[in-house]
C-alpha cells in the first residue's frame, strides 16, 4: 500500500477518531492537557495552510461558474445555523455560557472536513470546496456580526476583536497557501499529500484538549449540551438537504449543501472561544462536542447515500439493453 493511499485512508476514519478522541480526553484528560490553549490558534493556522495548498487561482473562478449554488449555500450556511442554534438555546434554556459557544459554532462558516464527507457521499466536491473557501472569506465579517447579533444579550460580545482573530487565524495562512502553491507548486504538491491528515490530527488534538480542560462543564451539563449540539446539526443537515430539493436541486447538489450547512468549522469556534473567552469554560465545550458530532453525523449521512447512489447505479445498469 502506498505512502498516499495509506493518508487517504487514515484521514476518511476521521470521524471514528474523533469519536475516540472524545471518550479518551474525558476519561482521561492528561493525555491531551499537555497540547495548550496557546496551540490552538497556532494548529488551526496550520489547517488552514493546508486548505490553502489545495487551491489554486482557477478553483476561485469555480465559484463564479456556479455562483447561483455557492449563494445558496452561504446564504443557507449564515442564515439558518445561527438563528437555529439561539432558538434551540431559548427552548432549552441553555446556561449563558453555553447558549454562546453554541451561537457561535454554528456561525462558523463550513469545515475542512465537509470536504471528505462530500467525497463519500457522491456528492459534488468542487461545488463542496467552492462552497468551504467562499464561506471560510465571508466568515471574517459574518462569524463576529452573527455572533453579536444573536449571542450578545447573554454576554458582552466584542465583534472587531473576534474578526481580528478570524484575520489572522484564517485568512493569513490560507493567502499563504494559495501563494505557495502558485509559485513553488512542487515543494507544495509535496506538502499537499499529508496535508489532509495533518488537518485532521490538529483538529483531534483541539477537540481533545478542550474536551479535557472543559471535562468538569461537559459531565455536568452533558446531558444539556449533548441535545442542544445533536439538535442544532441534525436541524442544519435536515433543512440544507430541503431547501435546495424545493428549488428543484439534484439530489447530489441537495446532498453537498446539506453537509456544507450542516458541519462547521468546530475548530475556528474552539480557537474563538478559548482566546475571547478564557474565563467562561462552558463557551468552549459546545464547540468541541460539535466536531464530534457533526462528523458522526455526516458520515452516518454519507452510508446512507453513498449506498442510495450504488443501488440505483446497479438498476440502471441492469436495465441497460
Amino acid at each position: 500500500m502506498s505512502l498516499r493511499l495509506l493518508v487517504e485512508g487514515a484521514t476518511k476514519l476521521f470521524p471514528l477518531w474523533s469519536l475516540a478522541v472524545g471518550i479518551v480526553a474525558l476519561y482521561e484528560p492528561s493525555t491531551f492537557l499537555w497540547y495548550g490553549k496557546d496551540a490552538i490558534s497556532v494548529g488551526l493556522g496550520i489547517i488552514m495552510l493546508g486548505m490553502g495548498l489545495t487551491l489554486s487561482v482557477e478553483d476561485f473562478y469555480e465559484v463564479l461558474k456556479n455562483s447561483k449554488l455557492v449563494a445558496m449555500g452561504s446564504f443557507l450556511q449564515f442564515s439558518i445555523m445561527p438563528a437555529w442554534a439561539a432558538m434551540i438555546a431559548l427552548i432549552l434554556k441553555v446556561p449563558s455560557e453555553m447558549a454562546v459557544g453554541l451561537i457561535l459554532v454554528a456561525s462558523c462558516p463550513g469545515g475542512t472536513a465537509s470536504n471528505v464527507v462530500v467525497f463519500l457521499a457522491s456528492g459534488k466536491v468542487a461545488l463542496s470546496v467552492c462552497l468551504t473557501v467562499c464561506s471560510t472569506l465571508l466568515a471574517i465579517g459574518m462569524t463576529p456580526w452573527l455572533t453579536q447579533i444573536y449571542a450578545g444579550h447573554y454576554l458582552p460580545i466584542d465583534p472587531w476583536s473576534l474578526m481580528r482573530s478570524i484575520f489572522s487565524i484564517v485568512l493569513i495562512p490560507l493567502v499563504l497557501g494559495i501563494s505557495w502553491k502558485k509559485f513553488f507548486p512542487k515543494g507544495a504538491r509535496r506538502v499537499s499529500n499529508f496535508s489532509p491528515l495533518l488537518s485532521v490530527l490538529f483538529i483531534l488534538l483541539i477537540v481533545g484538549f478542550v474536551l479535557a480542560a472543559k471535562r468538569e462543564t461537559v459531565l455536568k451539563h452533558w446531558e444539556s449540551m449533548l441535545i442542544a449540539v445533536l439538535l442544532l446539526h441534525l436541524g442544519g443537515f435536515f433543512l440544507g438537504y430541503l431547501i435546495p430539493r424545493i428549488f428543484r436541486e439534484c439530489k447530489p447538489v441537495c446532498r453537498t449543501l446539506s453537509i456544507e450547512v450542516g458541519m462547521q468549522n468546530s475548530g475556528l469556534g474552539m480557537a474563538l472561544a478559548s482566546k475571547h473567552f478564557s474565563t467562561m469554560p462552558m463557551v468552549a465545550a459546545p464547540c468541541a462536542l460539535s466536531a464530534v458530532m457533526h462528523c458522526i453525523i455526516g458520515s452516518v449521512l454519507a452510508v446512507i447515500w453513498k449506498g442510495e447512489k450504488a443501488k440505483i447505479d446497479r438498476i440502471q445498469k441492469d436495465e441497460e439493453p
